[in-house]
């Protein structure tokens, strides 16, 4: 990585932060602020690829450009007419110049010593992509019910990169900070990718050889979906992309995957069975509610009433949506996927 000096006289990479931004307007602002308090002494750039936004997203990104046009750590834009996220990746990537590139989203915060503590990881693990922990934190009561059922273990299985874990080599992580070499390199993402675009990007620089890393020194404050539907909308696609990805790439199936639709089959019979031939049929259902219920407990330790009393709704949303989205993923999305296919480009030299 090229880097220049501190006045402490260590070598820093300069940084390019590139975030895909569509509707933001709630956390655009936190986001942005975010990455310009860093910690972190080195170049440093942000470039908004920004979608078709029906708020004020725009108003907001012109604020931030010319708030920053004189300052050190600038702002900068680039159009995404698409309004997909891997095209605005993509898009941000091209119009970005610095060696180290780091993935945020515009409703996520990086802790203050995030970028420095991943400079440190790639150069001390020799990775290609390093990230951390999504944490999940609310604004309010159905927000911070949200993030706990992200956070549990029973709303999400044992992925480290919600729960926690130790530092590892991972097959994928959260956002990430690139090496801009294995980007380039990879021709960037998939843009047939409307989801899962990360992990099938890490996929191919992991087949090309690289390392992906996970470290828990690594965190990301992640603001959830503000409703039902909107949480619902997030996990079907989540649910539906994952299985694009499993059709994509047969190893990548585990059973912390099929969880979900397995529940949402077993429920479906129950209740079927409950009404039309033995009231035992509802055990399943009731059984699944149960479990959510005493789940609940203690994911929502420390919250206040109201926040504990909807994470069943929270969970019982993730995984019925999710598991919806996984069985009623069309096979044809997942072949227009395949034949979207690019090998893993091999180092050169």
């Amino acid at each position: 990585m090229n880097a220049t000096a501190n006045t402490a006289g260590q070598q820093l990479p300069a940084v390019s932060v590139i975030m895909p931004i569509l509707n933001e307007e709630r956390h655009l602002r936190e986001a942005v602020e975010a990455i310009l308090a860093q910690e972190y002494d080195g170049p440093m750039e942000v470039v908004l690829a920004l979608g078709p936004s029906a708020d004020r997203t725009d108003e907001i990104a012109a604020q931030l450009v010319a708030e920053t046009a004189s300052a050190d750590k600038r702002v900068h834009t680039v159009p995404n007419p698409t309004g997909r996220t891997p095209a605005a990746l993509n898009a941000a990537i091209k119009a970005s110049r610095h060696p180290v590139v780091v993935r945020v989203d515009g409703h996520a915060a990086l802790s203050a010593g995030y970028i420095a503590t991943a400079v440190r990881l790639l150069e001390e693990t020799g990775a290609m992509n390093v990230g951390g922990i999504m944490h999940a934190e609310g604004t309010n009561a159905w927000e911070q019910a949200v993030a706990a059922a992200m956070t549990s273990k029973i709303g999400v299985g044992n992925a480290v990169f919600h729960t926690g874990g130790q530092a590892q080599q991972a097959d994928t992580v959260y956002l990430g900070v690139f090496r801009r070499e294995a980007l380039e390199q990879q021709g960037g993402y998939n843009e047939e990718f409307i989801r899962a675009q990360d992990w099938e990007l890490n996929f191919r620089i992991r087949e090309a050889g690289g390392l992906i890393w996970f470290s828990p020194e690594l965190k990301v404050s992640y603001r959830p979906r503000p409703s039902v539907k909107a949480l619902a909308k997030q996990y079907k696609d989540y649910g539906r992309w994952r299985h694009v990805v499993a059709r994509y790439h047969s190893g990548s199936i585990n059973l912390r995957y099929l969880a979900p639709p397995a529940a949402v089959c077993a429920i479906a019979a129950g209740i079927v069975v409950g009404a039309a031939l033995t009231p035992w049929g509802f055990v399943i259902p009731a059984g699944y509610l149960a479990a959510i219920a005493a789940g609940s407990v203690p994911a929502g330790k420390g919250l206040p009433l109201k926040a504990r009393a909807q994470i069943p709704v929270a969970l019982a949303t993730m995984h019925m949506t999710w598991g919806w989205g996984f069985l009623t993923s069309p096979k044809s999305l997942a072949k227009k996927v395949i034949a979207s296919r690019r090998p893993a480009v091999l180092a050169t030299g």
